[in-house]
């Protein structure tokens, strides 16, 4: 049986689901997906844009707050669900949407797909998936969202969003914040070319994970399947991932989103949203939802963190819309926090992404799993039986040296 990592021996080796059992945090995942994966690969998943200033914003945000432990309160029994768009899910968190996923692990959208469905959240499939939406609803029950890009081929986005209602998707996640592509400068640094382009250091960077680059060799580069017809028809994953930047359409106004709302009859989200005025009109031309985010820090870089706008985002919606986090997720306290600060639920990406690119479907298991005893344990330390109690409950603010609830 494979193992995760490079330097697990083959004989007398741990086996993945022991090593994996042994794998306490989502930093224990990360580290494991960047010891299988080359560098350029793993820095593509990790990387923020420019100065990574928002990608460290995102996580120093909960470093400043946190939730002040109650006593004396009975915790012997909690209950971690909540309701996501009027349906049940087992726990506060959504599995965000991620492209290029197959890269990093064969099949990976269905390998994450079928966590999800199995740990009983929503599912967000990424139009820039390599498996099409249509394999992603054969091969995984569950709570199914699509998310959307917004291209200057409109009508190609139309038939998308035609195919995810057809495969019977519960909800659109519009996302809003790529007019173009960001400025990585881990990918221009590391020569990361889209499509690959085997330069002499990126020859020795894929030499030195073997067990990946077999499986690269042996599968070849996978392709986008959302992405068939697409100017150059099935294009491989990598080519098409440097179009979808070039191509984003920076002319999307308020009038080609609401053509999509009158085009998609079930829940809509929108994705991207950072500044309250936007929050408020989304909330009167009827999205169901939107998500407070700033692209994990891979777009715009030098903007707030998503913890920080949430409130605000809150306060603007007044309730005409469930509004979602996403954005510095990596352990189960982050999603209590936010919930905390008015949030229904958050959008987890890179945190299951490490441990799906580490270990297949068994490690985006094991990376919910890791999220979901944080929840249960946190609950019970804060003192609150269940998420509707966490609403409740008293937020401590750090300022400086001093503190103010």
């Amino acid at each position: 049986m494979a193992c995760v990592g490079e330097g697990a021996q083959s004989s007398g080796a741990m086996t993945m689901g022991a090593r994996l059992e042994r794998m306490y945090s989502i930093e224990d995942l990360r580290n494991a997906a960047k010891k299988r994966l080359p560098r350029a690969v793993f820095d593509f998943y990790d990387g923020g844009s420019q100065d990574e200033l928002t990608l460290g914003a995102n996580h120093q945000a909960f470093k400043k707050s946190s939730l002040l432990p109650r006593i004396l309160r009975p915790v012997d029994e909690v209950d971690p669900t909540t309701t996501i768009l009027g349906h049940r899910s087992a726990y506060p968190i959504v599995v965000a949407p991620m492209g290029g996923m197959g890269i990093g692990w064969p099949d990976g959208d269905i390998a994450l797909a079928r966590a999800a469905s199995e740990a009983g959240i929503p599912y967000t499939l990424s139009s820039a998936s390599n498996n099409s939406l249509e394999e992603v609803a054969r091969s995984a029950r569950g709570r199914l969202w699509f998310q959307p890009y917004m291209l200057k081929q409109r009508e190609f986005v139309y038939q998308l969003i035609d195919r995810a209602y057809a495969a019977d998707y519960e909800a659109l996640v519009v996302t809003l914040d790529m007019p173009t592509g960001g400025k990585r400068e881990r990918d221009l640094r590391n020569q990361f070319g889209l499509p690959f382009r085997l330069t002499p250091s990126g020859f020795l960077d894929f030499a030195s994970r073997p067990m990946w680059s077999l499986d690269m060799l042996r599968r070849g580069v996978p392709r986008m399947g959302n992405m068939v017809g697409y100017e150059d028809s099935a294009a491989s994953a990598t080519r098409t991932m440097a179009t979808l930047g070039r191509s984003a359409d920076a002319a999307m106004d308020a009038d080609q989103l609401r053509r999509v709302r009158d085009r998609w009859p079930r829940k809509l989200i929108v994705k991207g949203v950072m500044h309250p005025d936007d929050a408020t009109y989304l909330a009167d031309i009827g999205c169901d939802a939107m998500v407070v985010s700033n692209h994990g820090g891979r777009q715009y870089d030098g903007c707030p963190s998503s913890l920080a706008m949430l409130p605000y985002i809150v306060k603007a919606v007044s309730g005409r819309s469930e509004v979602l986090l996403d954005g510095g997720i990596r352990r189960g306290r982050h999603a209590l926090q936010a919930v905390a600060l008015g949030a229904q639920a958050v959008l987890v990406g890179r945190a299951v992404l490490y441990g799906t690119v580490a270990a297949g479907e068994s490690g985006a298991r094991r990376a919910i799993e890791i999220l979901a005893d944080e929840i249960v344990r946190d609950l019970r330390l804060c003192g609150t039986r269940n998420i509707e109690q966490v609403r409740e409950h008293a937020f401590w603010k750090h300022q400086g040296d001093g503190e103010e609830s």
